[in-house]
């Protein structure tokens, strides 16, 4: 019969989210986040294998949390016939996230994927870290193809500016302390909105990736 485990991993991610949320993950070290969770440093080892592997486990489930909420927004308000609010409601998904998992919005709008990703990582953690790039791909493209009926690198560029750049800009210094605020909020609407407004310029621009190999 095998050992019941007498930690939670889950707990132990919690305790790392919240810490690579403040300090990053270059400056989260083992002993720290022991301390944190309230465990041993073996347990972390047992547990996870290294450090770098618990932390990209960390930004993978946060990411993963984030991009589920950010589908869900998107499909509502797309199911609803609005296209321009499904853009709006993808670039405010940090702020809904902010408010059930502040230290998970925090990651993500501070954290990129490049940051967590190295030749530390087992190869299943990076192929799943992959696997929800491309997701959020499709999305970026779903939206581009609702927009204007295209999905070319200068659309996706488009809808990224809205999903990804404005929201970084107008809501990462307040996410870094507490919730948005509602002005935050509707200021990021009126320029997504506003940079909706201009359609993609007539360019081939990069190849936008299917996310469907």
């Amino acid at each position: 019969m095998a050992r019941p485990r007498i930690h939670d991993p889950e707990r132990i991610l919690d305790a790392a989210e919240r810490l690579v949320a403040v300090l990053g993950p270059g400056e989260l070290t083992v002993r720290r986040l022991a301390q944190e969770a309230g465990v041993p440093n073996s347990v972390l080892y047992h547990a996870f294998g290294s450090l770098p592997a618990l932390v990209g486990r960390t930004w993978l489930r946060a990411a993963t949390f984030f991009l589920d909420e950010q589908e869900r927004l998107v499909g509502e308000a797309l199911a609803a016939g609005d296209r321009v609010g499904a853009v709006v409601a993808a670039a405010d998904t940090p702020a809904v996230v902010a408010a059930v998992r502040p230290e998970a919005a925090r990651l993500m709008i501070s954290v990129p994927a490049d940051r967590v990703l190295g030749p530390q990582l087992p190869e299943d953690l990076v192929d799943a870290l992959h696997a929800l790039d491309k997701r959020l791909v499709r999305l970026l493209v779903r939206l581009a193809r609702e927009q204007w009926g295209r999905g070319d690198g200068a659309a996706v560029e488009v809808i990224t500016t809205c999903v990804v750049d404005l929201p970084t800009a107008l809501l990462r210094r307040e996410l870094a302390t507490g919730p948005a605020t509602a002005d935050s909020r509707r200021r990021l609407s009126a320029a997504v909105r506003a940079v909706l407004s201009l359609p993609p310029p007539d360019r081939p621009g990069r190849p936008a990736v299917s996310g469907k190999d």
